[in-house]
């Protein structure tokens, strides 16, 4: 793939840390990287927005913003309020398009869900997934409750005729609860996709040339990893 297009189930489900550790194992690979954060919502002109994390995290990755409101809300409401010009889907194909030609491959990182609107005419990230014909990778919560939200974005996802490239638990706790571990076998039998990584709670917080390292090992081999989910779920669920 040379477009990948990241999102979540949710707000603060692990989508920026699992773009970084996508981005790692491409760039620990070989390949050239650019990350594409079409809206940062809740950030101030001189604060470092997700891109930047991912940027921190990943090592040599190009980074671009399309537009970046001031208040934490949905990009559409954000511009909205501020005043500015909204992102739309068409602008985020074409810079992705752009940075595709340029660049091995591409991560479109979006704001929350799916279905968060980017304008008042209803644009979405879905919009900008169909535009770019693009696989979209869904980070999920790891315990109770996100059988429910990962299932109803798979079902949009098939709805609209998009490619649904699998599920990634964004934050596997260190010590997980039994919905956690009953997810494992849970969440790609709801989502009717594979299950393509857990990336550790902390991971974020880890040196970046700690997380560079480990990245790989989060990850399925679609996404450039080694991580193996039967090996996984095998050793999570001895305990349930």
């Amino acid at each position: 793939m040379s477009v990948l297009v990241i999102t979540g189930t949710g707000t603060e489900v692990g989508k920026t840390i699992t773009t970084a550790a996508v981005a790692a194992a491409a760039v620990a690979a070989g390949r050239s990287v650019a990350v594409l954060k079409p809206a940062q919502t809740g950030v101030r002109p001189d604060e470092r927005g997700d891109a930047d994390e991912v940027v921190r995290l990943a090592g040599p990755v190009a980074a671009r913003e399309l537009a970046r409101y001031p208040e934490p809300l949905a990009p559409g409401t954000a511009a909205r309020r501020a005043g500015l010009a909204p992102v739309r889907p068409k602008e985020v194909a074409e810079a992705a398009a752009e940075l595709a030609t340029a660049y091995d491959l591409v991560l479109v990182e979006g704001a929350g869900g799916l279905l968060v609107r980017f304008d008042d005419e209803g644009g979405t990230l879905a919009d900008a997934a169909r535009l770019l014909s693009a696989p979209v990778l869904v980070v999920a919560a790891a315990g109770l409750g996100t059988l429910n939200t990962t299932e109803l974005t798979a079902h949009e996802l098939r709805a609209r005729g998009l490619d649904f490239a699998g599920v990634v638990i964004g934050s596997w706790p260190m010590s997980p609860d039994l919905a956690s571990r009953c997810n494992l076998a849970d969440l790609p039998a709801v989502a009717r996709a594979p299950l393509l990584g857990a990336v550790p709670a902390g991971a974020g917080a880890l040196p970046p040339a700690d997380f560079r390292t480990a990245a790989a090992s989060w990850l399925a081999p679609r996404l450039g990893g080694t991580w193996d989910a039967e090996a996984f779920a095998a050793r999570e669920t001895r305990q349930t």
